[in-house]
């Protein structure tokens, strides 16, 4: 690189680096925009953020001539049910993850998002038989030990992390298999789901409670710009990890679960026992020697 490149270059990742703060940010702020829809069925919300996910692609996609780059779905079977599958596991998570915010389990949704990329290396070790290094081994324990503390703490299984760790982590890998761009991949996960989605906004409907029988103008709207608050931070870590070294990118998916651990701690008083406090510490441990070791790699790579 020459020196004239070097200021162009800087500045390309000082705007990478802020729109996927912003994005992570964006995200962690979701929990609030959510808990403002908590008197909804959390099936109903989803059914609304899907369909509304889809109206927005399919403007982004107009807006860009991008329909085009999808064609390739109408002739490869085998890449539209990785689509399918992962658009799946999007549902499960996005689902499992409203139902905790207007159930008020915020703080089980942090420690799933915690847990989630020891997941991810987790697959990457047995699915990929990339090498099961030491700083992991030791992070697998922090993580399993967490797991047993907070089973004590709530007196079960955090059966909810585990769900959102295992489905986010299962569909990182699936997205590996997915030659899209995220803009593309997102759409065709909103297109596949959109039937079911608008079926089951419409079967919901007409029950006592539902978003078009009860919801206020505000709410009404909340509902509505779903899709809006979904895309977006997606756009933006779309236009933030083509600018950004992995080295940035990884320590910022934790402001997420960080957002959610103090926001349902501090703002939605959600119970913090020191057993809790315990049970998180230790996966704070574990995802702390597992980033310094791959920060350390990658300097040394």
């Amino acid at each position: 690189m020459t020196q004239q490149q070097q200021p162009a270059r800087h500045a390309e990742q000082r705007a990478g680096i802020i729109a996927g703060a912003t994005a992570y940010v964006v995200w962690g702020l979701l929990t609030i925009y959510w808990k403002q829809l908590r008197d909804f069925d959390a099936f109903e919300l989803i059914g609304w953020r899907i369909t509304a996910s889809a109206v927005i692609m399919a403007v982004v996609l107009t807006a860009a001539g991008r329909w085009q780059h999808l064609a390739v779905l109408l002739h490869d079977r085998r890449l539209l049910a990785r689509v399918a599958a992962a658009a799946v596991l999007l549902t499960i998570n996005w689902t499992s993850y409203v139902w905790a915010v207007v159930h008020g389990q915020v703080l089980e949704t942090a420690l799933g998002y915690f847990i989630a990329p020891l997941g991810t290396v987790t697959v990457g070790v047995l699915v990929l038989h990339e090498q099961l290094r030491t700083a992991l081994k030791v992070a697998l324990v922090f993580a399993a030990a967490a797991v047993v503390v907070l089973t004590i703490s709530y007196g079960r299984v955090p059966w909810l992390a585990l769900a959102l760790a295992a489905t986010w982590t299962a569909y990182g890998y699936l997205k590996k298999h997915v030659p899209l761009t995220p803009v593309e991949s997102m759409a065709a996960e909103s297109f596949v789901l959109l039937v079911p989605a608008v079926a089951l906004s419409i079967a919901l409907a007409g029950r006592a409670g539902s978003i078009p029988t009860s919801a206020s103008h505000t709410e009404l709207a909340f509902a509505l710009f779903s899709g809006l608050a979904t895309v977006a931070p997606l756009m933006l870590f779309a236009y933030a990890a083509q600018r950004m070294p992995l080295t940035i990118i990884g320590p910022m998916q934790y402001i997420v679960p960080s957002m959610n651990f103090v926001i349902g701690w501090l703002i939605y008083d959600e119970s913090l026992s020191a057993t809790k406090l315990v049970g998180f510490a230790l996966v704070w441990v574990g995802l702390a020697v597992l980033t310094a070791d791959s920060v350390r790699r990658a300097r040394r790579a």
